[in-house]
């Protein structure tokens, strides 16, 4: 990390003193991800000698360090375990610095300062731009169109599914494989008086443990990044919503690709390669590939949108919020895959200067009983 930060192109206008703190600060982090793994679970039966543990604790730390310079893929199994133990380590420091929503905010007009309730409005406008409705009876029947059931696949601390509750006065139940976000999320539920509707627990998106045509409202809000198989994952969307229930799909993509282009070039995978390392995430796809899938499961009214531009403003934000001694301090106490993927802020945000990241916004319709 030292190394690769020392290659970017930053401008230091100042003295090299904050530069060395933070070096101090983080470098034990550092040093301990790549220590030898914990070897308590060896087996017993036969001495293990010295000079074989000392073996076996480089062959660990020089795999490890491999990995992580060349950004190798990780298994289905090693994200589960990531994406729970990362989160689990991260999410205090965020709700420090920037409270219960843990997802770019809606900067519209884009040189808005008031960053918690662009989080808040990012949810709004995406309702708005869904054709969920506000009101009942809005068709002028008085027939109540408001979503009665939401999940929120992917909830972090929960902060998407207790403004949705309150919103519509309807349940919402958030998963997550973080068992940190789960308890954080029903604490606040209980704080803010809305656990008699908001509900979290740990579950794993891919397969939930919800029965067919459960919510009339299925959310996911920046976590259909984190899903290893894409296919697997609408299909569970699919399967737990009511028929004719509304998706929501929100998301980080790849571009989608040109006419003749079989493929990213080189040089975008390598840099998506590097943001995977940093936040567990899989091999990325393209907004064009999700409403292929989601039209093979027959989906209605599929519409989507890149609103890139809306939330580019996010990414500076959370950039410089990072640049005081308690964000500094924080981030040193919480290891090294968090300081990680604080640095990987600057490689998202290079992908979205580069047109590469897209952030896609899908929705459509569970086709109804009748059809």
């Amino acid at each position: 990390l030292i190394f690769r930060l020392a290659k970017m192109k930053f401008r230091i206008r100042s003295s090299c003193v904050p530069l060395t703190a933070a070096v101090c600060l983080f470098l034990p982090s550092i040093c301990n991800a790549f220590a030898p793994s914990p070897l308590s679970n060896l087996p017993t039966t036969t001495a293990t000698s010295p000079t074989t543990l000392a073996a076996i604790g480089i062959r660990s730390t020089l795999s490890r360090v491999r990995d992580s310079l060349t950004s190798k893929e990780r298994s289905r199994e090693q994200l589960k375990i990531g994406i729970a133990g990362f989160y689990d380590r991260s999410s205090k420091l965020w709700e420090d610095v920037w409270g219960e929503h843990m997802h770019h905010g809606y900067y519209i007009p884009e040189d808005r300062t008031d960053h918690q309730q662009a989080q808040v409005d990012l949810i709004d406008e995406v309702l708005k731009w869904a054709d969920v409705p506000t009101g009942a009876g809005e068709d002028g029947t008085g027939s109540p169109l408001l979503p009665t059931k939401c999940v929120d696949v992917g909830c972090g601390i929960g902060g998407s599914s207790r403004h949705i509750a309150r919103k519509y006065g309807c349940t919402a139940n958030g998963i997550t494989l973080s068992p940190y976000q789960a308890q954080r999320g029903n604490e606040l539920a209980k704080e803010q008086n809305i656990d008699n509707l908001a509900q979290f627990q740990v579950a794993d998106a891919l397969d939930m443990p919800f029965e067919d045509n459960s919510f009339d409202l299925v959310w996911s809000l920046e976590s259909g990044e984190h899903m290893p198989d894409k296919r697997k994952f609408l299909d569970e969307l699919f399967r737990v919503a009511m028929p004719g229930g509304r998706i929501i799909i929100v998301t980080w993509c790849h571009r989608d690709l040109e006419p003749g282009e079989k493929g990213l070039t080189r040089k975008e995978e390598k840099l998506l390669a590097k943001i995977n390392r940093s936040y567990y995430l899989p091999r990325w796809c393209s907004v064009d590939n999700y409403v292929e899938i989601i039209e093979e499961l027959g989906g209605k009214d599929v519409k989507r949108e890149d609103w890139s531009y809306i939330i580019a403003p996010f990414w500076k934000a959370v950039i410089k919020s990072s640049l005081n001694l308690k964000s500094l301090l924080g981030l040193a106490k919480s290891g090294f895959s968090t300081q990680r993927g604080a640095y990987a802020m600057f490689l998202m945000l290079r992908g979205f200067n580069k047109g590469l990241i897209k952030f896609g916004l899908i929705t459509c319709r569970k086709p109804s009983s009748e059809s």
